[in-house]
């Protein structure tokens, strides 16, 4: 394993601290104030409360483990569900039910160690729900990247789908012909390009910006002030069965991390610890109208690459994500962004999620030739892709993602016959 340059409290010289942090900033900037414009929140709100997640995160573990914490791609669809359900307070709402989930399991880990956790996810059940995630979204990627709105009416536009095309094709040559910091902001780099296209092409209204303050405080949707304290079955139901994905990923993250610092997170400062400071990250941005939160495999490969593990480079930049927020008018500018550069990276985005979800079945040897395994993984699929639902009631309804990391869950429970070694997640 290759020498740290920096090791976790090592502290780096000023010029090279505000370049490091910067970098780490603009390498989750993309998806963080992507994943607000998909749903109706404020990318401003987004991008404070990554920065204070991300801080309140690195107390909790001690300033043991260095990662950085931004909008979750998992709750875009449940969060559009229960907005459409209850509005959006109902989503923000939902958001602190999974915080509340978090700190259950974190301490239930605290009192019985995390073994249990991982027999009730085994990759198996992780990998295709994770997959259900992107190819869910899918056809909002696709309508976002070829259609607008013409009197309330999705119409095709080839214009604003070229727009798509050049901000996939930007991250996509990123990505590939590129190494260094430029391959690890694709997301970035082609929301630029795809924007500037835009620029050129004539679709973006700047009035937006020209009319912003360069200081402007962030839009804060606040319980009891911008809407009603009102919880719903639905609600519930649509929301905080994605904690089950999320958790996955939250431990995924950290068995990545302890292997390129070379420590062990899952030990030390424990499972437990991180699962805290991830849910308190999602109760705090809930409680003031931000997405829920999740650590950031952007800030992980940035780590890969420069070999800098300090906590201090991770906290400069949770400092100057708070500091970006209150600028109005790159945040107007952020607003102006077109809905076909959106879509365009959502494409690649989306897929790589779904992509991701295959990756951890191969990695896990996870034999599909076993009728038990192959029996799950359908059923997550398609229940998640095709928008499965039970209903009992008008108030009583799972669908989706949620319905399918339920499914998954108790077949994997109730079928004969249990996942060990590697296909059952051993951390060991």
């Amino acid at each position: 394993m290759a020498k740290a340059v920096l090791d976790i409290n090592d502290r780096p010289s000023n010029g090279k601290w505000l370049t490091l942090s910067l970098q780490h900033m603009f390498a989750m900037f993309g998806s963080t104030i992507l994943v607000p414009q998909l749903v109706g929140l404020s990318p401003a709100i987004a991008l404070l409360t990554s920065g204070i997640a991300t801080i309140v995160f690195i107390l909790v573990t001690q300033f043991k483990v260095p990662a950085y914490l931004g909008s979750s791609f998992a709750f875009i669809i449940p969060i559009q569900v229960a907005t459409k359900a209850g509005g959006i307070g109902s989503a923000m709402i939902g958001s602190l039910f999974v915080a509340l989930v978090y700190a259950i399991v974190s301490l239930v880990i605290w009192k019985t160690g995390y073994k249990w956790i991982m027999k009730i996810l085994p990759p198996v059940v992780v990998g295709p729900v994770i997959m259900v995630i992107g190819l869910a979204l899918a056809p909002t990627a696709v309508q976002m990247a070829s259609t607008i709105d013409v009197d309330g009416t999705n119409t095709y536009s080839f214009l604003h789908f070229s727009a798509a095309l050049v901000t996939l094709a930007t991250a996509v040559i990123c990505i590939i012909f590129f190494r260094g910091i430029i391959s690890l902001m694709p997301v970035l780099i082609g929301i630029v390009a795809g924007y500037i296209y835009s620029a050129a092409i004539g679709i973006i209204d700047f009035s937006p910006v020209r009319e912003a303050a360069w200081f402007q405080v962030p839009e804060f949707l606040l319980p009891g002030v911008d809407y009603s304290f009102h919880i719903t079955p639905t609600m519930l139901l649509v929301m905080v069965p994605i904690a089950i994905v999320t958790i996955s990923e939250h431990i995924g993250h950290q068995l990545v991390l302890g292997r390129i610092v070379d420590r062990n997170f899952i030990k030390e400062p424990g499972l437990n610890r991180s699962l805290l400071g991830d849910g308190l990250g999602t109760l705090i941005s809930g409680l003031v109208g931000g997405p829920p939160k999740t650590t950031y495999g952007e800030n992980i490969g940035v780590l890969a690459l420069t070999r800098v593990f300090s906590i201090h480079v991770i906290f400069g930049a949770a400092i100057f994500a708070i500091l970006f927020s209150f600028l109005g008018k790159l945040m107007a500018l952020i607003a102006t962004i077109p809905q076909a550069v959106l879509g365009g990276i959502s494409i690649l985005l989306f897929g790589i999620i779904a992509s991701s979800g295959l990756r951890m079945l191969v990695e896990h040897g996870i034999d599909f030739d076993n009728q038990r395994n192959l029996v799950i993984a359908s059923v997550i699929l398609v229940t998640g892709i095709g928008g499965a639902a039970i209903q009992i009631s008008e108030t009583f309804k799972i669908e989706g993602m949620a319905l399918a990391a339920i499914l998954g869950v108790l077949l994997n429970q109730v079928l004969p016959g249990k996942p060990t070694g590697k296909e059952a997640g051993d951390t060991e």
